[in-house]
């Protein structure tokens, strides 16, 4: 067997091939699941290696970056919450898995032979793209999926703007392979197949050539991010676009595409961008008459309403011209880079807090979750200019404090602790002086 810890070192050129899913079976094989890399993680360097290229690519090309700052904070921020519960269990779409695995497999496919890896490479890619299309044409299913689609942007931080909610439903899609396929293998294409997926999320790659009749590439996939009525509901594919060809839901990149929802929802607060389509659910199952129609409204496409198709009618998709503005925040450029250096301290606490996780206590844990959380929030208000983003953020930096003074969250560095104190102390004067300077001149709001 091989050595556990010795698999967990990955190579430059690995890391590179990894994203592209160009990795060889030979070196990408384990036999149990303790021993499988955690690839995603260690992506992190790549993803901002990439996305700052891509920032250069597009400076030199356009004179000017893609999307804007405030656009992808709120991306970042959608991912950062997406990992939060892997501090506390494994992922939903392993333990399934390995519960099915021990309980009910037909046969044990060997973990070590190339055609298990290739096997498993198209099983997981086909379960993939079902799962996305059950995503976009089951309402409740679209309730998680939609924070994926809500950026009205496109680049590779758009990649990262994942849901909280979807790993609870993606697991069903999965969960066939389980009767045959070593749950180490399955754990190596499921990270390999997300990885793909990031560098498609760009603008700065055009044509691939032939490539374009097996792959899923850029130009595929920002069809699949468009809200032109051409573009809705096509092109789901994972790797290969293979499966959209044969299942009749392929669309080529014709003219111009203008990104995010049918109806854009105009904010970039982290809890508005997971769960605004659930209360929409809410509201809808309860002024919506009959209990059959009211499980339509749950089960079926986000589109339907009574009297109409499954998917609903492609003519009430509002029609769009090429001209749309995105949604940005109207923050100084002043507050922009105080929420730019506030978002990269809590990321540095964020990517400690995963590396330390086994040696943190539980209460640590979930303090230092509550203060992430809280922060990305506050983030989003001050973007948003909410009413009460002072108060919030007043909170937040008086919460900073405490937890350093109680032990919860210490600097990198320990000899700037003190400078913390006193930059966050600054912080609390400052938004505190806010905040009562709003109340007192409109105590409603």
């Amino acid at each position: 067997m091989k050595n556990p810890e010795a698999q967990q070192d990955v190579s430059v050129s690995q890391g590179i091939r990894m994203m592209f899913y160009v990795m060889k079976p030979s070196e990408t094989s384990f036999q149990t699941l303790e021993e499988v890399p955690d690839y995603v993680r260690k992506a992190t360097p790549l993803f901002i290696s990439l996305m700052l290229l891509e920032l250069v690519i597009s400076w030199i090309r356009k004179g000017k970056p893609l999307g804007g700052l405030d656009d992808a904070l709120a991306s970042l921020s959608a991912g950062i919450m997406s990992q939060l519960p892997r501090l506390f269990y494994r992922s939903i779409e392993l333990t399934s898995y390995v519960y099915i695995w021990e309980n009910y497999r037909l046969i044990s496919l060997p973990w070590d032979s190339p055609w298990t890896w290739y096997l498993t490479f198209l099983g997981v890619d086909f379960g993939y793209y079902w799962f996305h299309r059950m995503a976009h044409e089951v309402n409740i299913m679209w309730a998680g999926h939609q924070t994926h689609h809500s950026s009205e942007g496109y680049n590779l931080s758009t990649a990262l703007r994942q849901s909280v909610l979807q790993i609870y439903t993606s697991w069903i899609f999965y969960s066939p392979l389980a009767l045959f396929i070593p749950p180490s293998v399955y754990a190596v294409h499921l990270q390999f197949n997300l990885l793909y997926q990031f560098w498609i999320h760009t603008e700065v790659i055009d044509n691939l050539g032939p490539l374009e009749l097996i792959l899923n590439t850029p130009s595929h996939h920002r069809v699949h991010h468009g809200r032109n009525r051409y573009c809705i509901d096509k092109n789901f594919a994972g790797t290969l676009i293979i499966w959209d060809r044969i299942f009749g839901t392929f669309e080529a990149e014709n003219e111009k595409v203008v990104y995010g929802l049918t109806h854009p929802i105009n904010t970039f607060e982290p809890f508005k961008v997971q769960f605004h389509h659930l209360v929409n659910i809410w509201t809808t199952f309860w002024a919506t008459p009959g209990l059959f129609n009211k499980f339509s409204v749950i089960f079926k496409g986000p589109g339907w309403s009574p009297g109409k198709p499954r998917l609903g009618l492609i003519e009430e998709i509002p029609e769009v011209e090429g001209k749309e503005v995105p949604f940005s925040s109207s923050a100084s450029q002043l507050l922009k880079m105080y929420v730019v250096a506030q978002f990269a301290l809590m990321l540095a606490f964020y990517e400690e807090t995963f590396a330390d996780k086994a040696v943190l206590s539980q209460v640590t844990l979930l303090l230092r979750v509550c203060f992430i959380i809280l922060t990305l929030t506050s983030i989003g208000f001050l973007l948003d200019q909410r009413p009460k983003a002072a108060v919030l953020e007043t909170f937040r930096c008086l919460v900073f404090l405490i937890l350093c003074r109680s032990g919860h969250l210490k600097p990198c560095i320990s000899s700037l602790s003190f400078a913390f104190e006193i930059f966050f102390s600054i912080c609390i004067a400052f938004w505190g002086v806010r905040s009562v300077k709003q109340l007192v001149s409109d105590p409603w709001r």
